[in-house]
């Protein structure tokens, strides 16, 4: 037959060719393309979240082993690996808080984030004229974190609304690990290969492999180190303001007549607010309305003087 001939001919060519049908049927370019639209490239900045590489961690070489270890229990929560001891768990932290000072507030927070091994992520104030309120993120070390909390629950008049939550991580840590180790197999074995190829050809296939192959192992790679940087400093979002109405929480109680009347004050304060800057483009505009109506008054007049 011709193709057992073209095989006999071309062992090397027929044996990459073999190769490569194994690797697209294993998941190889949906593993690919699932990392280039997540990330694109080994991205270690603050961008890189928990959301952008949990499906790199659970797709395309993850071995039974492992997808069996992370199968979805009741409840939505993951059946952790029993052998690991030490778990990779990324925590984060939202406070809604009561202040004297928001802008004083705010800086204190960035100097404190400094002071326990970390950094502001972002820090955005809104009406510093009227009633100033401010979102501060920022991370910590993960052991500072409750010193930090507790700092936080210091400065604030009032701690309005606060929650911690955990996200274990490890399985997809050891996951991604594992597909690294493959990769980095796979790749010897081609390198190998290509030592002891001649014809151009086969080399050519053999270097795009090999750089295919690298480029998934540092995609991998930078979504291993982002796991980890997101489990070592904790992320902490403050909600600041000088009035409770304007902090995300939930009330504590059904019933609460002087958040009402706030809130009715706020309605009402709003609505003069839309009356006056109504009056005022009306005032404007008089250079425009108030001719057209003394034209329209006099044609009025002449059309009823020319009648009688």
């Amino acid at each position: 037959m011709p193709v057992l001939s073209w095989i006999k001919n071309n062992k090397l060519s027929a044996f990459l060719l073999a190769v490569i049908l194994i690797f697209l049927f294993a998941g190889f370019s949906s593993s690919r393309n699932k990392l280039l639209q997540t990330t694109g490239v080994a991205n270690f900045s603050e961008g890189v979240t928990l959301d952008s590489v949990a499906p790199m961690a659970i797709g395309g070489f993850a071995s039974t082993k492992t997808r069996s270890a992370m199968m979805p229990i009741p409840g939505g929560e993951e059946i952790p690996q029993p052998q690991i001891v030490d778990r990779m768990v990324i925590r984060e932290s939202n406070l809604s808080l009561l202040v004297k000072d928001v802008a004083t507030a705010r800086d204190a927070i960035i100097e404190k984030a400094k002071g326990f091994g970390g950094y502001m992520v972002s820090s955005n104030t809104s009406n510093p004229g009227e009633t100033p309120s401010a979102t501060v993120i920022v991370r910590v070390a993960g052991d500072k974190l409750n010193t930090m909390l507790t700092d936080l629950r210091g400065m604030a008049i009032k701690v309005v609304s606060e929650n911690l939550s955990g996200t274990d991580v490890t399985d997809q840590y050891v996951d991604v690990e594992k597909r690294i180790a493959l990769l980095e197999k796979t790749m010897a074995k081609f390198i190998s290969i290509l030592d002891q190829a001649k014809e151009i050809s086969d080399i050519t296939n053999l270097n795009q492999q090999i750089i295919y192959i690298q480029d998934q192992i540092d995609s991998l790679k930078g979504s291993q180190m982002a796991l980890a940087k997101n489990a070592e400093l904790a992320r902490v979002t403050i909600y600041l303001s000088t009035d409770e109405i304007s902090l995300p929480y939930a009330p504590d109680t059904a019933w609460r007549p002087t958040v009402i009347f706030k809130l009715a004050v706020r309605s009402l304060v709003t609505d003069l607010r839309g009356l006056g800057e109504k009056v005022i483009w009306l005032a404007v505009y008089a250079v425009i309305w108030i001719p057209i109506l003394i034209a329209v008054w006099f044609i009025w007049r002449f059309v009823k003087t020319k009648t009688k």
